[in-house]
């Protein structure tokens, strides 16, 4: 008999700026954010090789979008990824913030902090 295959969650980790997905005990993924004012900027986006394949990153960007909408954020998708998660998925339009490049000069400053 096989087993299930374990079920991944996702979980806020402040103190990192980032969302991480585990599975089985294991980081499988990370998606990486700075809070500017009331929006969430989302910068990275990340599954490690070994987890590749599965779905991990769009169930990671739409558990951290969703809970960014928890929060009372808005959302800036400078990662590639998340944008392109965002072409797809209209119901978070209402929330989506364009990136600028006085966000993108701000993402650089807080990022070599």
């Amino acid at each position: 008999m096989t087993q299930p295959a374990p079920t991944p969650t996702v979980q806020r980790v402040d103190t990192k700026h980032r969302y991480e997905i585990v599975v089985d005990g294991q980081t499988a993924g990370l998606t990486a954010y700075r809070d500017r004012d009331g929006q969430r900027v989302f910068y990275h986006t990340e599954i490690n090789d070994a987890f590749a394949g599965r779905g991990l990153a769009s169930l990671l960007v739409q558990q951290a979008l969703t809970d960014a909408r928890a929060s009372g954020k808005r959302i800036v998708p400078v990662c590639p990824y998340v944008a392109k998660f965002l072409k797809k998925h209209d119901e978070f339009a209402d929330m989506t913030d364009p990136v600028t490049p006085e966000v993108l000069q701000w993402l650089q400053t807080v990022q070599t902090q």
